[in-house]
């Protein structure tokens, strides 16, 4: 699935920060195509109650409910950003941007503005996308671990297309690499007659799930819940 919604990190941004302890993240996100959600901390986000990051490309949106001034205040730092994808989209080159831009109706001038700076941030600094199906590599994947960071795995709107078994193989995998060192996985679910996303925060080996916020599926708006 090839989307790259950049305005979703405005979104997921006050989830990360309410998962910081003292340690850096280790990033890793199922399905993220470009990876433009995997560099979020390079992006300036303006909330109601604050601003978190500083970067270029300033994203904002409707917070219905918004995230606390304390938590926007919280540092965070990022140890390693990975992505696993079954057809990564490569924009450090021409005909990777092209692609991506592609995607977008031609009559949608602030999403394609938005989506070129974010592609300019990416170009400085690329996260490192893996080809390869995450269902059948996340065993190797979570194995792979960064000594004294906290593993937080993420994804938005890819699960979803997944079959009963594979979201089970999904779910096991985790479970496992849980009993080894405990993580969180957030993850968006979408219920049938709503035209938003619930964002949850999983623990595991315990698999124990908490709703963190409401979100327009491409993040115009959220309602955060924590």
């Amino acid at each position: 699935m090839q989307t790259n919604e950049v305005q979703r990190s405005w979104a997921l941004v006050p989830a990360f920060l309410s998962l910081v302890d003292d340690r850096p993240l280790d990033l890793l996100e199922l399905g993220p195509s470009a990876g433009l959600n995997l560099v979020w901390d390079r992006y300036r986000h303006v909330y109601s109650t604050g601003v978190f990051g500083d970067g270029p490309l300033e994203l904002r949106g409707d917070d219905r409910v918004p995230p606390p001034a304390s938590l926007l205040a919280r540092p965070a730092s990022v140890a390693r950003r990975r992505g696993v994808d079954l057809n990564p989209v490569d924009v450090t080159t021409d005909e990777g941007s092209l692609l991506l831009q592609s995607f977008v109706w031609a009559d949608q001038a602030n999403r394609l503005e938005r989506l070129r700076a974010a592609i300019d941030v990416v170009r400085g600094d690329p996260p490192e996308l893996i080809r390869g199906d995450y269902v059948r590599d996340l065993p190797a994947l979570l194995e792979d671990r960064v000594a004294g960071a906290q593993l937080v795995v993420f994804e938005t709107a890819s699960t979803q297309y997944l079959d009963h078994e594979q979201r089970n193989a999904l779910h096991e995998a985790m479970h496992d690499a849980g009993r080894a060192e405990p993580f969180t996985f957030l993850t968006t679910r979408s219920h049938a007659g709503n035209d938003y996303y619930t964002l949850e925060a999983v623990a595991w080996p315990s698999g124990e799930r908490e709703a963190v916020e409401h979100f327009d599926f491409h993040g115009a708006w959220l309602r955060w819940m924590r």
